[in-house]
């Protein structure tokens, strides 16, 4: 199994930036679907972003798209989520979660490993 950290969230201003990180310790990091997902108080679990393997290939949802960059490290056993132009409504706790399976994966059902998350605050 792989154990995730996640860490880089605070309380920003709208239209400011803010880069979490995932850590990653465990089986190969490299082996692993990544993908950031987020809860804002009261709503359900929404995917935001996702990674595959060797990082070439990545997936945003539509409400980040444009404003949010994913990458990921391997040799690091990290990923990264870059939060540009942030947004009020971007207010949530941010999960990095590991997945073995391949393809397109959005589902928070179809991700198996998650960390503890994230505090990211936004002020209008």
């Amino acid at each position: 199994q792989v154990q995730l950290v996640e860490s880089g969230g605070g309380l920003v201003e709208a239209g400011d930036s803010l880069r979490l990180s995932c850590a990653a310790s465990g089986r190969t990091f490299s082996g692993y679907l990544i993908a950031w997902f987020r809860q804002a108080p009261g709503k359900e679990r929404e995917f935001v972003a996702r990674i595959d393997r060797s990082g070439s290939i990545t997936y945003y949802s539509d409400s980040v798209r444009g404003r949010f960059t994913m990458s990921r490290d391997n040799a690091k056993n990290k990923a990264y989520l870059l939060m540009n132009s942030l947004k009020f409504e971007d207010t949530a706790v941010y999960y990095c979660a590991a997945s073995s399976w391949y393809g397109s994966r959005v589902a928070a059902h179809e991700y198996t490993y998650w960390g503890q998350g994230t505090q990211v605050t936004v002020s209008s």
